[in-house]
């Protein structure tokens, strides 16, 4: 027997609200852009986090803690897939969620009706991916066009109004037991997706493509490869951290889920994963700090290019990783303001860092921590 889970849409009646689930389409209605600016009206949340900064917060206050009593089921969708937890969008009038192995949904937010439905066929495809893979945790708007990631590894951009397809990229081998399950994230016409992977040799990487066309923009990886091949200055600086023949291993460090972008700054962020194979003691002849796994790192957004870098789990061997959701934000500390991002990894503390600079401000335990502690001033374990 087939189980089956609902969407549910509530809608306050007595409340009458009337954005994100009930606004309608408006052709003349703000750029991509704006609608993923923090200062934003909340009328849609065309992305994962809602906006560049992924603070996963609403700006609307026809629901609060006066009027959530009243919040009553007003439509409902069900749903065939297994995996089916995600994060939706909703963009003029229309949720949006992928769900299952990669089946995106359209649907109406007022009714509940389904629009459209995309099957990428990806279980089809997938291999050992769809066994290790975690269903879709979201999905990315962007000027009429959904992007969705697959467990097979390719990024499809969908007509919004249709579900139609648009244009394919491969982002990894189909061969490989990787997956995107994480969603892809959008700004200044670029897609920008990574993958997971959870057994085998992977050496992580993103990817950003020109969000119109599908063709790569650019790439970059977050392990050093072999170093008599690779020789860019990026590579050589990590290298330095790593010690015996890594790169046969791939070294990991996947982006299977943590971005975030600040357009002042014109900054990428995105959260590294654990090494492979985990114990540095294989990967790594037990030496090195192993740059750049469970790392925050900082890239150029046009080109790619690294720009800086905090490690949380120098030589991680116990997959706490770093790819935790970042959120960015400005704070007010010591009397002066400052741009930071924070991210609450698996090693049970809460991260402040400068994201200008990628420099350490303050860590704490968001729940017991039996391991260690963080070094107040130096920010290392």
């Amino acid at each position: 027997m087939r189980l089956k889970r609902s969407v549910a849409l509530a809608i306050g009646v007595s409340v009458g609200i009337s954005a994100v689930v009930g606004a309608a389409p408006d052709a003349g209605g703000p750029t991509p852009a704006a609608r993923y600016l923090d200062g934003s009206d909340g009328a849609d949340w065309p992305g994962y986090g809602r906006s560049f900064g992924e603070q996963h917060y609403s700006p609307l206050t026809q629901i609060d803690r006066t009027t959530v009593a009243r919040l009553k089921l007003a439509s409902f969708y069900d749903l065939d897939q297994i995996n089916s937890a995600t994060q939706p969008i909703a963009v003029d009038g229309v949720v949006y969620f992928g769900a299952g192995f990669s089946i995106v949904h359209a649907v109406d937010a007022r009714t509940g009706k389904l629009l459209w439905r995309y099957d990428p066929r990806a279980a089809a495809k997938s291999g050992p991916a769809l066994r290790i893979g975690w269903g879709s945790r979201g999905i990315a708007w962007w000027n009429g066009k959904i992007y969705t990631g697959t467990h097979d590894g390719r990024l499809i951009a969908l007509d919004a109004k249709t579900g139609k397809p648009l244009w394919t990229a491969q982002t990894f081998d189909p061969a490989e037991p990787w997956y995107i399950s994480g969603a892809p994230r959008i700004f200044d016409g670029k897609v920008v997706v990574g993958f997971g992977s959870d057994i085998g040799k992977v050496r992580g990487y993103v990817t950003a493509y020109d969000a119109e066309t599908g063709k790569q923009a650019w790439r970059f990886y977050t392990v050093p490869g072999n170093p008599a091949v690779d020789t860019d200055e990026t590579t050589k600086m990590a290298a330095k951290s790593w010690a015996g023949e890594w790169w046969k291993y791939g070294g990991g460090g996947a982006v299977w889920n943590a971005m975030s972008y600040d357009p002042e700054l014109g900054l990428l962020y995105l959260g590294t994963g654990n090494g492979w194979p985990w114990n540095r003691k294989v990967r790594s002849a037990g030496k090195g700090d192993n740059l750049f796994l469970s790392s925050i790192v900082a890239v150029d957004a046009k080109s790619g290019a690294y720009r800086w870098h905090y490690q949380i789990d120098p030589g991680d061997s116990w997959d706490y990783n770093s790819a935790m959701d970042i959120e960015l934000a400005e704070l007010t500390i010591a009397g002066k303001p400052h741009k930071v991002l924070m991210t609450a990894p698996k090693n049970g503390h809460l991260y402040v860092i400068d994201r200008e600079t990628g420099k350490f401000i303050s860590a704490g335990p968001y729940e017991k921590v039996s391991w260690g502690s963080v070094d107040p001033v130096t920010g290392q374990p």
